[in-house]
């Protein structure tokens, strides 16, 4: 696995606390990251319904090392606080998630989600204004008829850059639970919304009603017992898509079967080993994030201590698995007690499908290489590393005698923990999340 050096153009802190180093607000904390499908542009959603969204550098001969380098594009107030007076119920601002669309003209559109409604942004450019109206003055006030004597032809003059976002569409009122994900069909004219117990099919162009392709709600809710926890589209394939559920369980759907995907077209689930079972047994299992690779061939699933990779040709048993943080295994008591057990990690893969990456606490992150099988735990920290140096790999002892640059699993911090993370689809660029800070991280530039 190549290593990865500490490219850091900037740390992000939103505005309220830019020069502050410890201190922020919860509605700072970052909630998504999402490259587009270009990995020119670079978006995170944060607790406070803001969306912000980073540009990569241009090359400059004088400066070549500025190429990896993303700078704020356009920010912008997604969500508000809202209130369901019928249910007596606060819906929060938090952004769940952020999907680009694939970009069709020189306008940028991305869908992004709170709990209950999901909202399609265009992000355009504009650099000339029109002026010499007839009918109003340059600051807009309509021109009394009466006083117009000469037709004024407009011309176009050049203005400061200013890049908008306006709401396009909001596709709302759809769902009784949280939305929990969202995904971008290959045919770029659906998309699908997922809560705890439905999964509901969109067009990008129509607003007040989407069709319902899965519903496991049970006729009596006491009967309940799994719900689904994350679902995704396949990359290539327009009728196919995956979701995954709390009992660890994956379930593949074909939209050509039935118009009801309640029935699914393939079942991905390893069998529990006994000896492993204990009270925790089915919280760890639940599955929190769920990736097709770029190929289309493979399925990538994150459960508590785990990243597991399946064929889609194999159903048995995942063809891979990577041990995330095994040595939490004798802390999952106080993990359970501190609520840190229910906390929800992503997964990605990079542009290849070589190497897959997820998070853990004490703001480390993992990266694993399916070829080499070899694996590195890294930090992002300010304090670790001044910018431009090479990240160290770090490592967790358990018990016994600790070296000089291990960490006791004793002392890690379990408030600090990278949960949401973004890889270039290309390049060896990766964004990471840790709590309102947002790090970027490249290959080492010679």
């Amino acid at each position: 696995m190549k290593c990865f050096s500490r490219y850091l153009p900037y740390i992000f802190r939103p505005p309220s606390v830019l020069f502050s180093s410890s201190c922020h607000t919860e509605a700072d904390i970052i909630s998504t990251v999402e490259f587009n499908s270009t990995g020119e542009l670079l978006a995170t959603g944060d607790k406070g319904g803001r969306v912000v969204v980073f540009q990569r550098e241009q090359e400059s001969k004088n400066q070549p090392h500025r190429r990896g380098e993303y700078n704020v594009y356009s920010t912008f107030q997604s969500h508000e606080p809202e209130f369901d007076y019928l249910k007596s119920l606060e819906i929060e601002e938090k952004i769940n998630k952020i999907r680009w669309l694939p970009q069709q003209n020189a306008a940028y559109f991305l869908l992004s989600t709170n709990d209950k409604t999901v909202k399609l942004w265009k992000i355009s450019e504009r650099d000339k204004r029109p002026e010499g109206y007839n009918l109003k003055d340059e600051d807009g006030r309509i021109r009394d008829p009466a006083t117009i004597t000469t037709l004024r032809v407009p011309v176009v003059r050049p203005m400061d850059l200013m890049v908008e976002a306006t709401p396009r569409r909001v596709f709302s009122n759809a769902h009784t639970y949280h939305i929990n994900s969202i995904s971008v069909n290959s045919d770029y004219e659906t998309f699908m919304s997922t809560d705890d117990l439905r999964i509901n099919l969109w067009n990008l162009e129509i607003t007040n009603r989407s069709f319902n392709i899965v519903d496991i709600k049970p006729a009596n809710m006491e009967e309940l017992t799994e719900v689904i926890t994350a679902a995704e589209f396949h990359p290539h394939q327009c009728n196919t898509f995956v979701y995954s559920s709390s009992k660890g369980s994956i379930r593949l759907c074909d939209m050509r079967a039935s118009a009801l995907c309640d029935n699914h077209s393939k079942f991905f689930e390893e069998p529990e080993d006994p000896s492993n079972r204990s009270f925790f047994s089915e919280i760890i299992s639940s599955i929190s994030d769920v990736k097709f690779s770029h190929s289309g061939r493979y399925l990538m699933t994150r459960d508590y201590l785990t990243v597991k990779v399946w064929d889609l040709n194999m159903e048995s048993q995942p063809l891979e698995t990577y041990q995330v943080h095994d040595y939490l295994r004798s802390k999952l008591c106080s993990l359970y007690e501190n609520d840190c057990i229910f906390d929800k990690f992503e997964c990605v893969w990079n542009g290849s499908d070589s190497v897959i990456m997820t998070g853990s606490y004490n703001n480390f992150f993992r990266m694993f290489d399916r070829n080499t099988k070899r694996d590195v735990t890294l930090e992002a920290s300010r304090e670790n590393s001044k910018p431009r140096a090479i990240l160290k790999p770090r490592k967790v002892c358990v018990g016994g005698k600790r070296r000089k640059d291990e960490i006791s699993v004793d002392s890690l911090d379990f408030s600090k923990k990278i949960l949401h993370t973004a890889w270039h689809p290309y390049e060896n660029i990766i964004a990471v999340a840790a709590t309102n800070n947002l790090y970027i991280f490249q290959d080492k530039v010679n």
